[in-house]
């Protein structure tokens, strides 16, 4: 979906398709067909964005046979979809049935990091619609804060360095520009958008910045205004927003709120889990740790990462962080120029909602996602921009 910015520019929105994984280009098609195309007809839009997800192997398909990628191109044209943003987080195996610490490998340090993000933007620049030039990808924050010493630290530097120089060399043969943006997560080396400030200056380099996804963002009670306004002072660019929402419990010392919680606990994901204290920020590396004991204070509300549908808040006593993501986007799209042009609905965690409230089949799936897009659609109307055909 397309829309005019005020200032005359077109902001882009999609949906990330990481919420129907698949690890093969044979796979990816068949999301297209099954979801993509679907959703886009209950829109009805002619034209509908996706933020592909490519595991390893996918990509690699696609960056060593042409003809697959022209394949790829075409098939998405014939269903009426676009790609101007790649998610370069996952590696591979998100759709296993244990995701946790996983997906933040290989990180930065390790050469399959930038040879897989190098792959995607060379996917990417073929991928791209005629009329647009410049494309994003998200990628990981460095690395799990774990076994992250000053050796694999300068090893990150490096290859974030050296993938610059890269998307230089390709802007110049393709005349597509790609910028890459570290996207903080709880938990991770850079875990606030003020982590992502002094790694992002000393590499010096526009084409390397931040992804805030809004979930992340809310989870660890980061203020937008303050965290945009930061980054904006800093020169670091916001490459790309991923519009997502976290679960929010006013009072978690009460035995229900604590009960509904439960209910989220999951295997799959890591649900990090964060709390402001007058000391600093507290939290656990899971929603279950948290839930363990007097692992966290409980005087002030919990935030769990857990991308709950943005349409859709938990029942009560639970809610989620929309009010956030709002902020978020009105300071991102809102002001006289937009801080970022690509912004991307990211709830991928659908599948592992509690029971009752997971969709039955691909058609109540594709109802949800259609209706996170109306409401991103809407909040972008509100703040002035006009939806393009």
């Amino acid at each position: 979906m397309r829309f005019r910015h005020p200032d005359g520019s077109t902001v882009h929105l999609a949906y990330c398709t990481n919420v129907h994984p698949a690890e093969t280009l044979d796979g990816v098609l068949a999301q297209l067909r099954d979801h993509c195309e679907p959703v886009r007809r209950r829109l009805g839009r002619d034209r509908l964005g996706i933020g592909l997800w490519l595991a390893k192997d996918a990509a690699h398909a696609l960056v060593t046979d042409p003809f697959a990628l022209r394949a790829l191109r075409t098939e998405l044209d014939r269903r009426g979809l676009e790609v101007v943003t790649l998610n370069g987080f996952p590696y591979d195996g998100f759709g296993a049935e244990e995701v946790k610490y996983r997906v933040y490998r290989p990180d930065w340090a390790d050469p399959e990091r930038l040879d897989h993000t190098t792959a995607l933007a060379r996917v990417l620049a073929g991928l791209l619609p005629d009329d647009v030039t410049e494309g994003t990808i998200s990628t990981l924050p460095l690395a799990w804060r774990t076994a992250h010493d000053d050796d694999r630290a300068a090893r990150a530097r490096t290859a974030l360095t050296k993938l610059a120089e890269r998307l230089d060399a390709l802007a110049e043969l393709t005349g597509r520009s790609l910028h890459v943006g570290l996207e903080p997560e709880p938990g991770c080396v850079v875990e606030t958008t003020t982590d992502a400030i002094a790694p992002l200056t000393a590499i010096g380099h526009d084409r390397i910045g931040v992804c805030v996804d809004t979930c992340h963002l809310a989870t660890s009670f980061e203020d937008p205004h303050t965290a945009l306004d930061a980054l904006t002072r800093a020169g670091v660019p916001v490459v790309k927003s991923q519009l997502s929402a976290a679960l929010h419990a006013e009072h978690p010392h009460l035995p229900e709120v604590r009960e509904a919680l439960a209910a989220f606990d999951e295997p799959r994901f890591l649900h990090q889990t964060r709390t402001a204290t007058a000391a600093g920020l507290r939290g656990t590396d899971d929603l279950g740790e948290a839930l363990k004991g007097d692992a966290l204070p409980e005087a002030a509300p919990w935030r769990a990462h857990f991308h709950v549908p943005l349409h859709a808040a938990p029942a009560a006593p639970l809610t989620s962080t929309l009010p956030v993501l709002k902020d978020a986007l009105t300071h991102l799209v809102g002001g006289p120029r937009p801080l970022t042009r690509h912004l991307e609905v990211e709830t991928y965690t659908w599948q592992a909602l509690p029971p009752e409230l997971r969709p039955r089949g691909r058609a109540q799936l594709a109802d949800g996602i259609a209706a996170e897009l109306t409401l991103a659609r809407d909040l972008l109307t509100d703040l002035g921009l006009k939806e393009l055909p």
